[in-house]
This record gives structure tokens, sequence and C-alpha cells, in this order.
């Protein structure tokens, strides 16, 4: 499990199309602040059905973009 696993999973929940967080909301939901390692992690968010879209070091926030659904 990433340490990321949890801001996935809020992301999954929120079902929101496109939005941003700011670091200090993310911090909220994952107990601890953002550092390097989220620019891996990003990929995993995938998974969850969302992408990692800008992310600003000088507004401090991050967007995502939920995925399109797969047609059966």
């Amino acid at each position: 499990m990433s340490k990321y696993e949890p801001l996935w999973k809020h992301l999954e929940k929120d079902r929101r199309e496109n939005f941003r967080m700011s670091f200090d909301d993310i911090a909220v939901v994952l107990g601890f602040p953002i550092d390097h390692s989220f620019l891996n992690a990003k990929k995993e968010a995938k998974a969850f059905g969302y992408t990692v879209g800008k992310i600003s070091l000088k507004e401090q926030f991050v967007t995502f973009e939920k995925l399109e659904e797969a047609q059966p």
C-alpha cells in the first residue's frame, strides 16, 4: 500500500469531475504534507479513476481530473 492511498481513496469517494486541492487540504486527508515522492506516486491515482494534472509549487495546489469510465 502506498502512503498516498488515503488520498486516492478520498478522490474515489469524492467523484467530482475536475477540481483542485491545496497542499494543506491534501495534508489533512493524508495526515502529513506531500513531498517529492508524490511526483512518482501520482500515477497511482489512475487505479482510483483520476489523473493528477497541474502541480503548482508556487500556489501550492494540485489539480485532479476524473477519467472517463470505460463503456462496455
